[in-house]
């Protein structure tokens, strides 16, 4: 008597899929701001530096705003600072959404070193600005944000968007400090682990309900001189 034949049992890798119910984030820091000039300090917003994009950030919010342009977004959400809403603009303009303010999302206060200080004290090397990288906290800064409360707030401005997207793709305009933390709250690491995503980046979160799943950082493809910027933007 014969026996059957029967393939062979396999079990293969699979690709990532976003859990339902989940919301992805992609955070996207803003594009390259007007440079601190001696004795020009920034204007400020609620107390913190408010510079718009330097020209170079406005052609790097014009490619990140074409690169995401071919991906299904629902929500665009930017922060109080004009930064973040100038980097925003093209790609609004392309999926013809209205960005939302929220406030939530703005930098790290940095207390006595707002308005463009911040630049000159780490570019010169203050001890303070060394001490703050060493312990890997802002609040080494004179009036400058505590950590735990900046924390706090990362976690909770995007614990509320993903409660409010569902099975949804959002696009945050941010700051690189609000990436960071965002990150160290995904992965545990350091709280500086992820400080440096390059201007105009794009990193990817997946918030669920029990845990949030980093699943790109400091996405730059788009910023290479290869990528075109030719398309015709919308009327």
């Amino acid at each position: 008597m014969g026996s059957e034949s029967s393939a062979p049992v396999e079990y293969r890798q699979g690709r990532f899929r976003t859990p339902p119910g989940a919301t992805e984030i992609l955070l996207v820091r803003h594009g390259e701001s007007e440079p601190a000039r001696p004795g020009r300090p920034f204007p400020l917003v609620d107390g913190q530096g408010d510079p718009g994009l330097a020209p170079e950030g406005h052609e790097q919010a014009e490619r990140v705003g074409l690169r995401l342009s071919s991906e299904p977004i629902d929500a665009i959400y930017v922060s109080s600072l004009r930064r973040t809403s100038q980097t925003a603009a093209p790609l609004a303009a392309r999926l013809g959404l209205t960005p939302v303010v929220d406030p939530e999302l703005r930098e790290v206060h940095l207390g006595e070193w707002e308005g463009g200080l911040f630049r000159r004290m780490v570019a010169e090397g203050h001890p303070i600005a060394r001490r703050m990288a060493d312990e890997e906290r802002w609040d080494v800064i004179p009036g400058a944000e505590p950590a735990e409360a900046f924390a706090e707030r990362v976690r909770k401005a995007l614990g509320r968007l993903a409660a409010a997207h569902p099975d949804q793709r959002v696009v945050v305009v941010t700051h690189g400090g609000v990436i960071a933390e965002a990150l160290a709250a995904a992965t545990g690491s350091r709280p500086f682990a992820f400080l440096g995503a390059d201007n105009a980046s794009v990193s990817h979160l997946v918030l669920t309900g029990v845990r949030w799943v980093l699943r790109r950082f400091n996405d730059t493809a788009h910023l290479d001189a290869a990528f075109s910027t030719t398309a015709t933007p919308p009327t």
